[in-house]
């Protein structure tokens, strides 16, 4: 990977800096399995909250994730002590970390359910806001520091990171809570936001330099005020609109099944929990496999856009083997189409990583990026709800288990099909974004 000549003049320091920015994916991961893992387990099996309070509070950072679309135009146009990306990167880890350090004080504090149950929404929304502007503005900065092919496997193996952070907090917090008390959760959660703002400043301060390229980009993206901007750059360009939808439909159909393979595994293929639970790693070891590959070097091989088709074309297979092994009862079969699905989604997402990078332009990239992380995030949280919802109508409506699942399998083939052809009617060069950034 190589840097922006303009902001990093020697070889050395840009793969310092490179490697320092991959601090924030690990923290940002660590905090991902604080939240979605520990403390979804301890509001429901220790506390006894209702699932549905407990499914909100988890859906409010997807809720907020329009909001990176304003954040990242704030981070655009409106530096920061003459920086565009790093106050917006640390105050964004720094609102999270308070969130949830804030949301276990109200869990292990004794107050009362309704209270609680305001308090805990009022620290997710906090934890959410924080969470989506770092993240956002992260990704813009990333755009900012590397050109070409090497922005798109910067951000892959920085996806890759985020995973690993996500493991990492996971068997962290596993050992620090072995033998749970309220008092060791706080201890957990403190450790865990510290060193994630740790890793935070870390890889944020000192990524950017001030120059006049930037004084003049961040000047050009202020003259449009944000309504303008959206209307013209982002709701006014078919390119753009056509890269959301592609985002969308790609993610519903790579994520529906999420919740469905470990139940499908069971209810129609007769499999043992111990082995419907391995699945998990079957498909995960796929998706890592493959970005780390995209990251390494198939981006910079085959480009984005074929990457791109070759796990959507995989994935489209996978679908159609999997609802015939549910017919002819394999599970053998069925747990190879798990991890070749997990290749097909890793590649697919690899190269929608390169899409969103050849999107993103010096004056645009925290707007853009915006864009895209709530087109992610949307078909992500489409994509679960809708999956379990087919499944539980079919279901209800017919008594019949296969065909339920079958049909999720089914629809994702279909809209990874239609994600397909979306990608020859792709021009990024043709998009307004890109045209106002030549001018620069």
């Amino acid at each position: 990977m190589s840097a922006v000549p303009a902001t990093t003049p020697a070889a050395a320091p840009r793969r310092l800096a490179a490697l320092r920015l991959a601090a924030f994916p690990l923290g940002y991961g660590i905090t991902g399995a604080l939240a979605g893992g520990t403390l979804n387990r301890i509001m429901v099996a220790e506390m006894g909250l209702p699932l549905t309070l407990v499914g909100f509070l988890f859906a409010l950072p997807l809720l907020e994730a329009p909001l990176r679309v304003w954040l990242g135009y704030r981070s655009d146009g409106y530096p920061v002590f003459g920086r565009r990306r790093e106050p917006y990167i640390v105050a964004g880890s720094l609102l999270a970390g308070l969130g949830l350090l804030s949301a276990v004080l109200l869990m292990t504090g004794g107050a009362g359910r309704v209270a609680m149950g305001i308090g805990l929404v009022l620290t997710f929304l906090l934890y959410g806001f924080g969470r989506n502007l770092g993240h956002n503005v992260f990704q813009a900065l990333v755009a900012d520091r590397f050109d070409g092919d090497a922005r798109s496997r910067a951000l892959t193996l920085y996806e890759v990171a985020t995973m690993l952070g996500l493991v990492i907090g996971a068997g962290g917090l596993g050992a620090l809570l072995r033998d749970y008390t309220p008092a060791k959760l706080v201890g957990a959660t403190v450790a865990a936001v510290t060193v994630a703002f740790v890793l935070t400043l870390v890889a944020a301060l000192g990524q950017e330099r001030r120059s006049e390229r930037t004084t003049r980009a961040a000047a050009q993206s202020r003259e449009k005020p944000f309504l303008a901007a959206l209307s013209e750059f982002l709701l006014g360009d078919p390119q753009v609109r056509r890269f959301f939808l592609l985002i969308v439909f790609t993610f519903i159909g790579t994520l529906a099944q999420d919740v469905l393979l470990e139940p499908y595994g069971a209810l129609v293929l007769g499999m043992s929990v111990a082995e419907t639970t391995r699945l998990t790693a079957w498909w995960g070891g796929g998706v890592l496999l493959s970005m780390l590959l995209s990251g390494g070097f198939l981006l910079r091989v085959v480009g984005h856009l074929v990457l791109l088709r070759i796990g959507l074309v995989a994935t489209v297979f996978v679908f159609v083997g999997v609802i015939a092994t549910g017919l002819a009862g394999s599970p053998e079969a069925f747990r190879i189409l798990v991890a070749v699905m997990g290749l097909g989604t890793g590649l697919a997402g690899a190269g929608l990583l390169g899409g969103i990078a050849t999107f993103a332009t010096s004056v645009r990239a925290g707007l853009l990026m915006g864009v895209w992380g709530m087109a992610g995030l949307l078909g992500k949280a489409t994509g679960s709800l809708l999956g379990g919802a087919v499944v539980d109508g079919i279901r209800l409506a017919t008594g019949a288990t296969f065909p339920a699942y079958a049909t999720v399998f089914a629809g994702e083939a279909i809209l990874l099909a239609a994600a397909f052809f979306l990608t020859f009617r792709l021009q990024v060069e043709a998009s307004r974004a890109s045209r106002e950034a030549r001018a620069v």
